[in-house]
């Protein structure tokens, strides 16, 4: 495989679970109220959070799961659980408007940088496992370095898809935008009852392999 063919991969795989379209409802209504200025610091911030953690687990994932003592499925199953809470709030349309001062709106500024913002849903389980296994792939130092620069391409454009989402908020509509947000909150539903699957079934399958092993 040429570095091309690899960068398109490693392109269209980040790109695709990363899904930052699929994150702008969240951000839209967990952003309501706020002015461009304030959506803008937040989706910078969210995006380069979600640069330096991708990174630093395709870089040395791991070492860090195995210095933990974390496993890819644990973080599959915990991931899933928290884009199912999201998903269901979205559905219910529990993300309603609440007016904050300037205090609370820099605290809740902070705390939906992080979660879920950045994590689980733009850097999510599935986003990092794919990270370390194109790491892994990489034949080549240049490989791995095409790998960071495209990490950093997919970031700028959600960072971007980000922005551009309080613009398509006015030609949608508040009922246009419930509608998606519900849709959008069915869909992260099921995406989350899938990565509970794939952390759940290899889990079971050594409980099920030990028990029959057992005299």
């Amino acid at each position: 495989m040429d570095i091309f063919a690899y960068s398109m991969l490693c392109f269209t795989s980040l790109f695709t679970l990363m899904d930052p379209l699929g994150v702008m409802p969240v951000f839209l209504q967990m952003t309501e109220g706020m002015s461009a200025g304030e959506r803008r610091s937040i989706a910078l911030k969210s995006c380069a959070l979600t640069f330096v953690i991708l990174v630093l687990f395709t870089l040395c994932g791991r070492f860090l799961f195995h210095f933990f003592g974390i496993s890819t499925n644990g973080f599959r199953i915990a991931g899933g659980i928290i884009i199912f809470k999201i998903g269901y709030d979205m559905l219910q349309a529990h993300f309603t408007h609440v007016k904050l001062n300037e205090n609370e709106k820099k605290e809740y500024s902070r705390n939906i940088t992080v979660t879920p913002l950045a994590v689980p849903m733009l850097c999510g389980p599935g986003v990092i496992s794919s990270g370390i296994t194109l790491m892994e792939d990489a034949p080549e130092h240049i490989f791995k370095i095409a790998l960071v620069c495209v990490i950093a391409l997919v970031c700028l454009l959600s960072f971007i898809i980000l922005c551009v989402s309080t613009r398509l908020l006015k030609i949608l509509g508040e009922t246009g935008n419930n509608v998606m947000m519900r849709l959008m909150g069915l869909i992260l539903m099921v995406i989350a009852v899938e990565c509970f699957i794939n952390g759940m079934q290899p889990v079971l399958t050594d409980i099920l392999r030990q028990a029959h092993a057992c005299p």
